[in-house]
């Protein structure tokens, strides 16, 4: 495992897809203040897959959130596609993340009570759209699940309602895709296909994934691996398989 170091005075904005610059964050609670994260500083190329690893509470989950405007660091910057989050106003924050960024999250976060095709076309109605068909049917070809448009999601398996999360974050033709655990409720052969359905949208799509996983077998489909600990960026590995993953993190656990 190799240490990351890129001055943050050299980070370029509109090379890359997405700039953490030397971002903390800081929570205050009864006991006193907790920095989930310590001055991360890294830039996710386009079109390139990342996973995110660190022992339980290292900060994976909050590097994300910031990454993705979904929270504000302390202090450091977040760029998206060359653009400052921190000047954004809350209205534009979420016009960029509606525009230039898809989610997928372990729980699915789809309505039941609507369609497979409902819940694909919602992003852009929300975003002031009017999908067309061929919009929101083509997210489903993309997943493989077009003859399941009719369904609502208590009707799908899981492994089918995490494929439609995914039509769904990308039916806006994000530049972005964040993933927060996205396989963890699945099993083995299930989530083997989720990832190379999102391995396939960095290689086919062009887009840019950033996923926080706790496996080294989903890690394993990133081309790079980014090591939290303590909320600090300790090293990363490029092209990496599963058992150099795993020996990568028994050593942050010792």
């Amino acid at each position: 495992m190799t240490q990351t170091r890129i001055p943050p005075q050299s980070l370029p904005t509109r090379a890359h897809a997405v700039v953490i610059d030397g971002i903390t964050r800081t929570y205050k609670s009864r006991a006193g203040t907790v920095d989930a994260l310590r001055g991360v500083t890294h830039a996710f190329a386009p079109q390139t897959f990342t996973a995110i690893m660190g022992p339980s509470g290292s900060g994976k989950s909050t590097l994300l959130q910031c990454a993705a405007g979904l929270d504000r660091p302390t202090r450091g910057r977040v760029a998206i596609g060359g653009i400052d989050l921190a000047g954004l106003s809350e209205v534009r924050l979420t016009e960029l993340r509606r525009e230039s960024m898809g989610f997928v999250f372990q729980a699915y976060n789809l309505l039941p009570a609507l369609t497979a095709y409902d819940n694909v076309a919602l992003p852009l109605k929300l975003a002031g759209h009017r999908p067309t068909r061929a919009q929101v049917m083509g997210a489903l070809a993309r997943v493989g699940l077009q003859d399941h448009h009719r369904r609502r999601p208590p009707e799908l398996s899981g492994g089918q309602q995490q494929r439609v999360s995914i039509a769904r974050a990308l039916v806006t033709r994000p530049e972005v895709v964040f993933a927060d655990e996205p396989t963890g409720a699945l099993d083995r052969t299930t989530g083997r296909q989720v990832l190379e359905l999102m391995r396939a949208t960095v290689e086919r799509d062009g887009l840019t994934v950033v996923m926080v996983t706790h496996d080294p077998v989903a890690a394993s489909y990133a081309d790079s691996v980014l090591f939290l600990e303590d909320g600090r960026l300790v090293g990363d590995l490029a092209r990496a398989d599963a058992a150099q993953i795993a020996a990568a993190m028994s050593e942050l656990e010792r």
